[in-house]
């Protein structure tokens, strides 16, 4: 076995939510077009990299639900195998600590930090826009932590332009419901029709708003899930007399923003007992965002 640098162990993937999230049509192809802005945050899960010699790809961790072949992790290891023609490998393992179905990307996360990782392990000093690339083959959601800064993003989520948020704490409630994206996409009654917004008219708004853009937009599949999971709608509930919440990506985990940990922390401390729920910071930059130029 080769010996892994240490800066290979205790990779983060972190979590991203979404400020707000737009369906603004159909494309083509049939995937949906949207409109998001992506907000890191210093919660998720964990990877540990391992070089290999003989060029194996093995997940050594067990994943409930999630067959090896199947998971990300693995599935981005061997694009990038792929796309290079490397003779390396790799042995990986995964400190699962996002909740999944709960649209912090921790599944996505997982996939862009394999790539990032891998590039520097591996040695092969692929530019981001080449990872990036490769990171839409595995899913609308994994270039964005690929790209490493909060964004704008259009497209199903590719079209990324870096944006500059003020610092902030979230509270984050996680109801214990798995939420399946596609049912959701799927659902006569989402809408699809939203009008088009611009980058500036976020910033605008956001300029003007000490907390967080709470009154800018809108999550539009919030409305299905919360009539479909009750509860999302007892954690929405809950927070109207809190502080302004919105549910990220498709669901299930529901948060909002504060100015500091106190606020946040003094949130968390009323939430009914056996709520899962955690205290995060906002990130500017992913923490692997140097393991690509």
């Amino acid at each position: 076995m080769i010996e892994t640098p240490d800066s290979l162990r205790d990779c983060a993937a972190p979590a991203k939510l979404n400020l707000f999230l737009h369906i603004t049509g159909r494309r083509p192809d049939g995937y949906h077009a949207l409109q998001t802005v992506f907000q890191l945050i210093d919660q998720g899960d964990v990877l540990h990299f391992t070089l290999r010699g003989d060029g194996l790809v093995s997940r050594k961790t067990d994943v409930p639900g999630v067959p090896e072949a199947s998971d990300l992790v693995v599935r981005a290891a061997m694009l990038l195998k792929a796309h290079t023609g490397t003779a390396f490998g790799v042995d990986i393992e995964i400190d699962k600590r996002l909740p999944m179905g709960a649209g912090l990307g921790g599944g996505s996360s997982d996939a862009a930090t394999t790539l990032l990782a891998l590039n520097r392990l591996w040695k092969l000093n692929l530019a981001r826009d080449v990872l990036q690339a490769l990171a839409l083959q595995l899913g609308a959601d994994v270039p964005f932590f690929v790209f490493g800064k909060n964004a704008f993003a259009q497209g199903v989520g590719e079209a990324l332009e870096a944006v500059q948020l003020p610092p902030r704490w979230f509270l984050v409630v996680t109801p214990r419901v798995h939420v399946p994206t596609v049912a959701i996409f799927s659902d006569k009654s989402l809408t699809r029709d939203s009008e088009a917004v611009t980058i500036t008219d976020f910033l605008a708004q956001q300029s003007c708003s000490a907390r967080w853009p709470e009154s800018y937009g809108r999550n539009d599949m919030q409305p299905v899930v919360v009539g479909k999971y009750v509860e999302v709608a007892q954690v929405l509930e809950w927070f109207e007399s809190i502080a302004p919440a919105r549910m990220t990506g498709s669901g299930s985990s529901v948060f909002a923003a504060f100015r500091s940990i106190a606020e946040a922390e003094a949130a968390q401390a009323k939430l009914p007992a056996g709520w899962v729920s955690a205290v995060a910071s906002s990130l500017d930059t992913h923490p692997l965002f140097a393991f690509a130029s």
